[in-house]
């Protein structure tokens, strides 16, 4: 059982979560000599590009860059400017007051005078053996971030939405071809989505049908099983490519009932900026975006929340000069 202890002080800027949003917060905030306390979580530090093999759309890397080596330099950069990494998980927070307060795993209270939520979202999984260790070897959830890995291969999309579909005629850019895998009879898209996926001459369908099995060769994915969903039969799908667009999943459990959520589970905020409902509460990255979840989209939102917490910082600085020198003036 953990003891729960308190720390002194009160923090200027704390920010739970990692990877480009996370990390980007830390950098702006510290730069502003916040000293920020960044929580990265206990598991997956950094987030979801340090299970990428090569990135070759963030800027300033011609050559393409590993997603681990990108997200320890984001970090160190931070840090080099003063921000605080503890590589543990927030349990607990209260939200509500001027001052914040998290709980980390170990049973510290932690205070600050703002919280940048930068959590992510994770993607829905098919929970089939071998499906995580062959992430970055055949198997992906990112069309626009691994489809040009996919040159000239047989590649399978999973899922009957909106996002399969978008998934699907990109990955036609590249690929020989494209299997839709659907559990059901019709999907669940749009029709203007479904219309541009039924025209395209390299995108095949296969309803009522599921991953049976993630087939492996040499570390690498060497072709799937498929069953019927009516009938039980299974057959060999000879592909190189595995693409999972079941949807995301927000990791703003820890938040509910306290900051306002959408029908989606994602954080709300105002409009251009990072605001939540709470003051001193600001969301960056896929904790807040369900539409593009890309590396320098997250790495951008870092940067408003940090100014927006900067900022907000600033006013708060202000009205304390204000009222203190309101008390100190003396009526003769």
């Amino acid at each position: 059982m953990n003891t729960v202890t308190e720390t002194d002080g009160i923090r200027e800027v704390i920010i739970i979560g990692s990877g480009p949003a996370g990390y980007t917060a830390a950098l702006y905030t510290a730069r502003a000599e916040l000293k920020p306390l960044v929580f990265g979580g206990a598991i997956f530090v950094g987030g979801a590009l340090t299970t990428t093999t090569e990135v070759e759309n963030f800027p300033g890397f011609p050559e393409g860059v590993d997603g681990p080596v990108l997200m320890e330099n984001m970090r160190a950069q931070a840090e080099k400017f003063g921000a605080e990494m503890v590589d543990d998980d927030i349990v607990e927070v209260d939200l509500t007051g001027d001052i914040k307060t998290v709980t980390d795993a170990a049973g510290t209270v932690h205070r600050a005078k703002t919280v940048i939520v930068a959590t992510g979202s994770g993607y829905r999984k098919l929970n089939l053996p071998s499906e995580d260790e062959l992430s970055g070897r055949g198997v992906s959830w990112c069309a626009t971030c691994d489809g040009f890995f996919f040159r000239d291969r047989d590649i399978v999309v999973v899922g009957g939405g909106d996002t399969a579909m978008e998934e699907a005629t990109f990955l036609t850019r590249f690929a020989r071809s494209v299997t839709v895998v659907h559990r059901r009879s019709v999907l669940r898209a749009s029709q203007v989505m479904q219309n541009r996926a039924f025209a395209d001459d390299k995108i095949s369908f296969a309803f009522d049908s599921e991953i049976a099995e993630i087939k492996e060769e040499d570390s690498k994915l060497a072709g799937v099983v498929l069953r019927d969903v009516l009938t039980g039969k299974t057959r060999d799908l000879g592909v190189t490519g595995l693409f999972i667009a079941i949807g995301h999943d927000p990791r703003t459990e820890l938040f509910a009932g306290q900051l306002d959520l959408d029908a989606a589970g994602y954080l709300k905020v105002a409009s251009p900026s990072t605001r939540t409902n709470l003051p001193g509460v600001f969301g960056a990255g896929d904790v807040v975006d369900h539409i593009y979840r890309q590396a320098i989209t997250a790495a951008g939102s870092g940067c408003t929340a940090a100014l927006d917490a900067e900022r907000y910082l600033a006013a708060l600085t202000d009205t304390k000069k204000i009222t203190d020198a309101n008390k100190s003036t003396v009526t003769v």
